[in-house]
């Protein structure tokens, strides 16, 4: 599988082949790293991180896969660079391809990281667009394998807002890669018609489906995976956050939800969680709306069924794949 040179940008760009060989190399770099052997082929390769949007995970991440591959990082947050505001970005793109080997973009539109790397020369990754967010999708696909020992015909559900990256995301793998996915969420919050329809027409040929349904308990019947996110992403508005909660607080991951999956089902997320008031939001929603756990309790995200910290770990082991196999 020949993969040099190309853009990891989203899911849609790729084969279910292409897809399993990196989950696959990614295992593989796993288990070396558990044993302490590291593959530092691309020793005295850069490159630069852009941040638009703050992350622990995303980061940490590239820079510690980075330093395994023998790479060194440049990491941009909004202040340090001239990204779309003084440089465009397709100058910008010619600028740091002449000195990076790879780039690294997270932030808000996808048509910015499209255009980013249609001008750049060398691999652009995709940290994190509104749209799409296609690393944390080789870590979830990853963290299945190890689980269930298969990806195909795993049945997922996806629960809360999703009409955005994760949902959009997590659609587009389920459908190539052979999986059941359902969106269980109140229908105002359904992905967009046009990727459901292009996901069914991929399902087919994957052996997969693809199900809306405002039906708690119907979704959630004998699901192999129950999967959330926080209910507002970054960058949206404090507004949002009365009318978020009163649409989807039914679509809470609670003991009653996993009791209702299959009972060997797993719990997912990608990450930060608000499942306690230990945050400073955690806090501020429950003084404003009396609301101590939201997208998830903390029975569930504290459980044995929970593989949260796992999926954070295979951040790392996916991205670093990702990177070994584009340079």
């Amino acid at each position: 599988m020949n993969l040099k040179g190309r853009h990891f940008l989203k899911l849609l760009d790729f084969s279910t082949a292409e897809i399993e060989y990196l989950v696959t190399l990614a295992a593989e770099l796993k288990e070396m790293k558990q044993q302490r052997i590291f593959s530092d082929q691309h020793r005295g390769k850069n490159i630069v991180l852009i941040f638009e949007k703050a992350s622990t995970r995303t980061r940490c991440a590239f820079e510690v896969a980075a330093n395994d591959l023998g790479m060194h990082t440049t990491y941009l947050d909004p202040s340090s660079s001239q990204f779309g505001t003084k440089e465009s970005v397709a100058d910008t793109a010619r600028v740091l391809s002449g000195i990076y080997d790879g780039i690294e973009y997270r932030g808000y539109g996808q048509d910015l990281i499209e255009e980013l790397a249609a001008y750049s020369s060398v691999p652009v990754w995709n940290g994190l667009t509104n749209e799409f967010h296609p690393t944390q999708m080789l870590a979830d696909l990853l963290t299945i394998r190890e689980q269930f020992g298969r990806i195909k015909g795993i049945r997922l559900t996806y629960m809360g807002d999703a009409r955005y990256n994760m949902g959009n995301s997590l659609m587009v793998a389920s459908a190539k890669m052979g999986i059941h996915f359902t969106a269980c969420t109140n229908a105002e919050y359904f992905p967009d018609d046009e990727l459901v329809k292009k996901c069914r027409e991929i399902a087919v040929y994957s052996g997969g489906s693809i199900t809306l349904t405002e039906d708690i308990v119907a979704g959630t019947a004998g699901a192999d995976v129950l999967y959330t996110d926080v209910w507002v992403s970054m960058g949206e508005d404090a507004s949002v956050w009365k009318k978020r909660i009163e649409d989807l607080r039914p679509y809470q991951v609670n003991s009653d939800v996993m009791a209702n999956a299959s009972s060997e089902a797993i719990f997912m997320h990608c990450l930060p969680s608000f499942h306690d008031t230990k945050t400073v939001i955690g806090r501020d929603v429950f003084e404003k709306f009396g609301l101590a756990e939201m997208e998830v309790t903390d029975d569930v995200f504290e459980s044995a069924q929970s593989v949260v910290f796992r999926q954070a770990e295979n951040r790392m082991h996916t991205i670093k794949a990702v990177m070994m196999a584009t340079l």
